[in-house]
């Protein structure tokens, strides 16, 4: 058994971009003073209670690129008027607040959570929430990624792919058969960010659920059966 090509070039890339990330979070979660074995175990343990490898190495990440550090944040009914906000700010700035974002945005957990959806957010260290996405059901297992955003105030700090990628993962551990989304053409931005992970254009989803939205001239599918991003 033996790596193909393309599995020794990631192994290269991961060895480059992703490893030293790996090592330095490593290294900070066992910082401490010296104990026995089993006291520093316990210390570990603690220690990824409040905060996971996974969020650490993120950390270590955006510490090396010398921007600020981005964490999941789950919805919690004291974050609807960020849901809110976010929604209105990008929406506004491209097109008109319809009925439908009215709806979902003022009601999000009749709308979305208590029918089995859900809303994440994306916090940056300093700066607050940042961007929001939303996985709402909508049609037996066909869930729509929807509402998502981030503030103008932090584009560029990669918090779109972030978000995106996090939603993702979690639809992926939910009973979801079809996940699509709707969009304009004008948000070439957030189209690009959306096909490279992975959404296909969908003229049978753009005929099913694009009245929805008067805007919505793009509609996009994602395969759940596709295998997760290395």
């Amino acid at each position: 058994i033996r790596l193909t090509p393309q599995g020794e070039a990631l192994v290269g890339e991961l060895k480059r971009d992703l490893w030293p990330h790996v090592r330095s979070a490593a290294q900070q979660l066992c910082e401490g003073p010296d104990a026995d074995f089993l006291t520093q175990i316990s210390r570990i343990e603690d220690a990824l209670q409040t905060r996971s490898l996974h969020d650490r190495i993120c950390d270590a990440e955006a510490a090396a690129s010398g921007q600020p550090s981005l964490r999941l944040v789950e919805y919690d009914d004291r974050l609807a008027p960020e849901f809110d906000a976010i929604t209105r700010e990008w929406v506004e700035d491209m097109f008109t607040l319809e009925e439908k974002d009215i709806e979902i945005t003022e009601h999000p957990r009749e709308m979305i959570i208590d029918r089995g959806g859900v809303i994440l957010f994306v916090e940056a260290a300093g700066l607050g929430i940042i961007g929001t996405c939303a996985l709402m059901p909508v049609d037996g297992d066909a869930f729509e990624l929807t509402k998502m955003g981030v503030r103008a105030s932090a584009r560029g700090l990669k918090a779109g792919d972030f978000l995106l990628q996090r939603t993702i993962e979690r639809a992926r551990q939910m009973p979801i058969e079809s996940l699509f989304l709707l969009t304009n053409k004008k948000c070439e931005a957030a189209i690009h960010l959306y096909e490279k992970a992975g959404f296909i254009h969908d003229a049978e989803i753009m005929e099913r659920y694009g009245k929805r939205y008067a805007r919505c001239d793009v509609a996009m599918s994602f395969d759940m059966s596709r295998p997760p991003q290395g």
